[in-house]
Protein backbone atom coordinates (compact mmCIF):
# COMPACT_ATOMS: atom_id res chain seq x y z
CA UNK A 1 0.00 0.00 0.00
CA UNK A 2 1.63 3.57 -0.51
CA UNK A 3 2.13 5.69 1.59
CA UNK A 4 0.07 8.88 2.90
CA UNK A 5 1.64 11.70 1.89
CA UNK A 6 0.47 15.43 2.06
CA UNK A 7 -1.75 15.73 -1.44
CA UNK A 8 -0.08 18.46 -4.01
CA UNK A 9 -1.91 20.09 -6.28
CA UNK A 10 -1.47 23.27 -8.79
CA UNK A 11 -1.72 26.96 -7.16
CA UNK A 12 -5.21 27.46 -8.79
CA UNK A 13 -6.58 24.60 -6.58
CA UNK A 14 -6.82 22.02 -10.16
CA UNK A 15 -5.24 18.27 -10.24
CA UNK A 16 -2.23 17.51 -10.98
CA UNK A 17 -2.61 16.46 -14.69
CA UNK A 18 -0.30 13.44 -15.52
CA UNK A 19 0.18 11.87 -19.55
CA UNK A 20 0.97 8.19 -18.73
CA UNK A 21 2.37 6.81 -22.22
CA UNK A 22 2.61 2.74 -22.13
CA UNK A 23 0.93 0.23 -24.57
CA UNK A 24 0.59 -2.18 -21.17
CA UNK A 25 -2.71 -2.16 -20.03
CA UNK A 26 -1.89 -4.01 -17.20
CA UNK A 27 0.54 -1.35 -15.96
CA UNK A 28 -1.42 1.65 -16.98
CA UNK A 29 -4.44 0.44 -14.74
CA UNK A 30 -2.01 0.00 -11.84
CA UNK A 31 0.26 3.29 -11.97
CA UNK A 32 -3.46 5.09 -13.16
CA UNK A 33 -4.80 3.79 -9.56
CA UNK A 34 -1.80 4.63 -7.39
CA UNK A 35 -1.39 8.28 -9.01
CA UNK A 36 -5.70 8.79 -8.70
CA UNK A 37 -4.93 7.95 -5.05
CA UNK A 38 -2.52 10.99 -5.01
CA UNK A 39 -5.80 13.12 -6.26
CA UNK A 40 -4.10 13.42 -9.81
CA UNK A 41 -5.98 13.16 -13.13
CA UNK A 42 -4.46 10.49 -15.63
CA UNK A 43 -4.87 10.65 -19.71
CA UNK A 44 -3.85 7.60 -20.70
CA UNK A 45 -2.02 6.89 -24.43
CA UNK A 46 -0.95 3.24 -25.84
CA UNK A 47 1.30 5.04 -29.05
CA UNK A 48 3.54 7.87 -29.74
CA UNK A 49 0.67 9.20 -32.22
CA UNK A 50 -1.84 9.42 -28.92
CA UNK A 51 0.63 10.68 -27.34
CA UNK A 52 1.46 13.68 -29.33
CA UNK A 53 -2.46 14.05 -29.62
CA UNK A 54 -2.95 13.96 -25.80
CA UNK A 55 -0.21 16.12 -25.06
CA UNK A 56 -1.71 18.84 -27.06
CA UNK A 57 -5.02 18.95 -25.81
CA UNK A 58 -4.40 18.09 -21.98
CA UNK A 59 -1.15 20.34 -21.75
CA UNK A 60 0.27 17.48 -18.53
CA UNK A 61 2.33 18.65 -15.85
CA UNK A 62 4.26 15.25 -15.97
CA UNK A 63 4.85 12.82 -17.94
CA UNK A 64 5.79 8.74 -17.99
CA UNK A 65 6.71 7.62 -20.94
CA UNK A 66 7.63 4.18 -22.25
CA UNK A 67 10.92 4.21 -24.23
CA UNK A 68 9.21 1.16 -26.67
CA UNK A 69 5.92 1.57 -28.54
CA UNK A 70 4.22 -0.02 -31.05
CA UNK A 71 4.17 2.99 -33.63
CA UNK A 72 7.85 4.72 -32.57
CA UNK A 73 9.62 4.67 -29.76
CA UNK A 74 9.67 7.40 -26.37
CA UNK A 75 12.87 8.96 -27.38
CA UNK A 76 10.96 10.51 -30.91
CA UNK A 77 8.16 11.34 -29.06
CA UNK A 78 9.85 13.40 -26.66
CA UNK A 79 11.99 14.75 -29.01
CA UNK A 80 9.33 16.13 -31.06
CA UNK A 81 7.46 17.43 -27.92
CA UNK A 82 11.10 19.54 -26.99
CA UNK A 83 11.16 20.40 -30.73
CA UNK A 84 7.87 22.23 -30.38
CA UNK A 85 8.93 24.57 -27.04
CA UNK A 86 7.53 21.35 -24.39
CA UNK A 87 9.92 21.90 -20.83
CA UNK A 88 6.97 19.22 -19.34
CA UNK A 89 9.05 17.03 -16.85
CA UNK A 90 9.28 13.88 -18.41
CA UNK A 91 10.41 10.76 -16.43
CA UNK A 92 11.00 7.05 -18.82
CA UNK A 93 10.01 3.82 -18.51
CA UNK A 94 11.90 0.98 -20.26
CA UNK A 95 12.86 -2.76 -19.58
CA UNK A 96 16.41 -2.00 -20.23
CA UNK A 97 19.05 -0.51 -17.82
CA UNK A 98 22.32 -0.16 -19.30
CA UNK A 99 24.20 2.75 -18.64
CA UNK A 100 24.10 3.72 -22.77
CA UNK A 101 20.38 3.45 -22.46
CA UNK A 102 20.07 5.81 -19.78
CA UNK A 103 22.33 8.38 -21.34
CA UNK A 104 20.36 8.31 -24.79
CA UNK A 105 16.85 8.52 -22.76
CA UNK A 106 18.33 12.02 -20.79
CA UNK A 107 19.93 13.50 -23.78
CA UNK A 108 17.24 12.98 -25.62
CA UNK A 109 15.18 15.90 -23.12
CA UNK A 110 14.04 13.14 -20.24
CA UNK A 111 14.27 14.35 -16.37
CA UNK A 112 14.75 10.80 -15.46
CA UNK A 113 14.34 6.83 -15.64
CA UNK A 114 12.94 4.03 -14.18
CA UNK A 115 13.50 0.05 -15.54
CA UNK A 116 10.38 -2.21 -15.04
CA UNK A 117 9.31 -3.81 -13.19
CA UNK A 118 9.34 -1.02 -10.89
CA UNK A 119 8.08 0.50 -7.27
CA UNK A 120 4.51 2.38 -7.51
CA UNK A 121 5.57 3.77 -4.40
CA UNK A 122 8.73 4.57 -5.86
CA UNK A 123 7.53 5.97 -8.95
CA UNK A 124 4.77 8.33 -7.24
CA UNK A 125 7.88 9.76 -5.01
CA UNK A 126 10.21 10.25 -8.01
CA UNK A 127 7.38 12.52 -9.98
CA UNK A 128 6.61 14.23 -6.86
CA UNK A 129 10.19 15.20 -7.14
CA UNK A 130 9.72 16.10 -10.63
CA UNK A 131 7.31 18.24 -10.25
CA UNK A 132 8.49 20.13 -6.75
CA UNK A 133 11.46 20.48 -8.75
CA UNK A 134 10.34 21.80 -11.71
CA UNK A 135 6.96 23.21 -11.83
CA UNK A 136 4.85 24.92 -8.61
CA UNK A 137 3.18 22.75 -6.13
CA UNK A 138 1.07 23.42 -3.04
CA UNK A 139 1.23 21.33 -0.13
CA UNK A 140 -1.99 20.79 1.38
CA UNK A 141 -0.19 19.79 4.90
CA UNK A 142 1.89 23.28 4.98
CA UNK A 143 0.36 25.52 2.30
CA UNK A 144 3.80 25.38 0.74
CA UNK A 145 4.95 26.88 -2.08
CA UNK A 146 7.54 25.65 -3.96
CA UNK A 147 9.75 26.40 -6.78
CA UNK A 148 13.28 24.35 -7.35
CA UNK A 149 14.68 24.28 -3.80
CA UNK A 150 12.74 27.40 -2.42
CA UNK A 151 10.15 26.16 -0.25
CA UNK A 152 7.67 28.99 1.38
CA UNK A 153 5.44 28.42 4.25
CA UNK A 154 2.82 30.72 3.79
CA UNK A 155 1.41 30.00 7.52
CA UNK A 156 4.41 30.33 9.26
CA UNK A 157 5.97 33.13 6.95
CA UNK A 158 9.18 31.03 6.58
CA UNK A 159 11.49 30.69 3.72
CA UNK A 160 14.25 28.25 2.49
CA UNK A 161 16.42 28.19 -0.16
CA UNK A 162 18.21 24.48 0.25
CA UNK A 163 19.04 24.15 3.58
CA UNK A 164 18.84 27.58 4.40
CA UNK A 165 16.53 30.05 6.68
CA UNK A 166 16.04 32.94 4.89
CA UNK A 167 14.79 35.95 6.15
CA UNK A 168 12.77 38.68 4.91
CA UNK A 169 10.67 42.23 5.71
CA UNK A 170 6.39 41.64 4.90
CA UNK A 171 7.07 43.70 1.92
CA UNK A 172 10.20 41.24 0.50
CA UNK A 173 7.67 38.01 1.34
CA UNK A 174 5.01 39.49 0.00
CA UNK A 175 7.09 40.23 -3.56
CA UNK A 176 8.53 36.71 -3.17
CA UNK A 177 4.93 34.69 -2.57
CA UNK A 178 3.93 36.67 -6.02
CA UNK A 179 7.13 35.54 -7.91
CA UNK A 180 6.84 31.85 -6.26
CA UNK A 181 2.58 32.50 -7.53
CA UNK A 182 3.42 32.48 -10.47
CA UNK A 183 6.69 30.86 -11.55
CA UNK A 184 8.35 30.95 -15.29
CA UNK A 185 6.13 33.81 -15.94
CA UNK A 186 7.51 36.87 -17.03
CA UNK A 187 5.65 39.72 -14.34
CA UNK A 188 5.97 43.76 -15.59
CA UNK A 189 6.69 45.91 -13.15
CA UNK A 190 3.01 47.56 -13.13
CA UNK A 191 2.21 43.71 -12.66
CA UNK A 192 4.08 43.73 -9.35
CA UNK A 193 3.15 46.95 -8.34
CA UNK A 194 -0.22 46.32 -8.61
CA UNK A 195 -0.38 43.18 -6.68
CA UNK A 196 2.26 43.99 -4.03
CA UNK A 197 2.20 47.65 -3.55
CA UNK A 198 -1.57 48.56 -4.51
CA UNK A 199 -1.94 52.20 -4.96
CA UNK A 200 0.52 52.97 -2.65
CA UNK A 201 3.37 53.60 -5.15
CA UNK A 202 1.52 53.15 -8.17
CA UNK A 203 3.31 54.70 -11.04
CA UNK A 204 6.78 54.57 -9.19
CA UNK A 205 8.13 51.12 -10.96
CA UNK A 206 11.79 52.03 -9.09
CA UNK A 207 10.31 50.54 -5.70
CA UNK A 208 10.14 47.29 -7.59
CA UNK A 209 13.25 47.01 -8.88
CA UNK A 210 15.08 47.94 -5.50
CA UNK A 211 12.93 45.47 -3.50
CA UNK A 212 13.81 42.99 -6.46
CA UNK A 213 17.52 43.83 -5.48
CA UNK A 214 17.00 43.00 -1.76
CA UNK A 215 15.47 39.87 -2.84
CA UNK A 216 18.08 38.69 -4.67
CA UNK A 217 20.99 39.57 -2.08
CA UNK A 218 19.04 37.15 0.24
CA UNK A 219 17.58 33.69 -2.01
CA UNK A 220 20.37 34.08 -4.96
CA UNK A 221 23.78 35.29 -2.73
CA UNK A 222 26.48 32.72 -3.90
CA UNK A 223 23.92 30.35 -5.51
CA UNK A 224 23.03 29.82 -8.62
CA UNK A 225 20.41 32.76 -9.92
CA UNK A 226 16.34 32.43 -10.03
CA UNK A 227 14.90 36.15 -10.11
CA UNK A 228 15.83 36.65 -13.62
CA UNK A 229 15.65 40.10 -15.20
CA UNK A 230 13.79 40.25 -18.79
CA UNK A 231 15.18 43.07 -20.45
CA UNK A 232 12.58 45.79 -21.56
CA UNK A 233 9.62 43.77 -20.07
CA UNK A 234 9.91 43.11 -16.30
CA UNK A 235 11.41 40.04 -13.68
CA UNK A 236 11.07 36.06 -13.78
CA UNK A 237 11.30 33.62 -10.61
CA UNK A 238 12.76 30.04 -12.65
CA UNK A 239 14.35 27.33 -10.63
CA UNK A 240 18.15 27.54 -10.68
CA UNK A 241 19.62 25.28 -13.67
Amino acid sequence: MLAKLPRIHRLDGTAIRVLLVDDEDTLTNLVSLALSYEGWVVDVAHNGQDALRAYRDNRPDVIILDIMLPDTDGLSVLRNLRANGSSTPTLFLTARDSVDDRIVGLTAGGDDYMTKPFSLEELVARLRGLLRRTVQAVSEEKAALVVGNLVMDETSYQVRRGDDDVMLTTTEFDLLRYFMRNPLRVLSRAQILDEVWNYDFAGKASIVDLYVSYLRKKIDADRPPMLHTVRGVGYMLRPAE
